[in-house]
């Protein structure tokens, strides 16, 4: 089988959303013990400098991007389940955002904690996607073009950049 662009080999074994005919599948996690833990993502999204220097005075006409997007990171992290078909539901203890600006770049980092089987990676994703997807659909007048494209706008470099567990005391 081709590996991925790091040029690692994937095997069957490896594969733990498929049985063995295949056959997508969810991971059983009830042998696991509990463990605390944590992921951070993170992403970016390219805007016009005008339209960054508005989210950042708070001067769109939606009202307050940054709010917004806020709620819908952490109802996107509490939902993940819903939308991720092989995810578990997961008891989620914390959630923070944070937002940083570029002169045409808003970047959204956020960190998911659960006490649990299973990590929540997944839930830090989707978060940070839906976060800037919010951030989007309230600039999205400001950044059409006049043929109604988004030529400057963007949403890029979402990745995990932290993954931890640790025993419960």
């Amino acid at each position: 089988m081709s590996g991925d662009s790091r040029d690692t080999e994937t095997t069957d074994a490896d594969l733990t959303h498929t049985d063995e005919s295949g056959e997508a599948q969810m991971v059983d996690v009830g042998d696991k013990p509990d463990t605390a833990r944590r992921a951070v993502a993170h992403g970016t999204i390219r805007l016009r400098p005008e339209t960054v220097e508005a989210v950042r005075d708070d001067a769109v006409d939606k009202g307050d991007v940054l709010a917004t997007a806020r709620i819908g990171a952490v109802q996107a992290v509490k939902h993940t389940w819903e939308t991720i078909p092989m995810c578990h539901q997961i008891p989620i203890t914390n959630v923070d955002t944070d937002f940083s600006f570029g002169d045409d770049t808003i970047e959204l980092t956020v960190a998911v904690e659960t006490t649990g089987k299973t990590g929540c990676e997944m839930e830090a994703l989707e978060g940070v996607t839906t976060g800037l997807n919010v951030v989007w659909d309230m600039v999205k007048s400001a950044e059409k073009d006049a043929d109604g494209e988004y030529p400057e706008t963007g949403i890029e470099s979402v990745e995990v950049v932290e993954k931890t567990k640790r025993p419960l005391e």
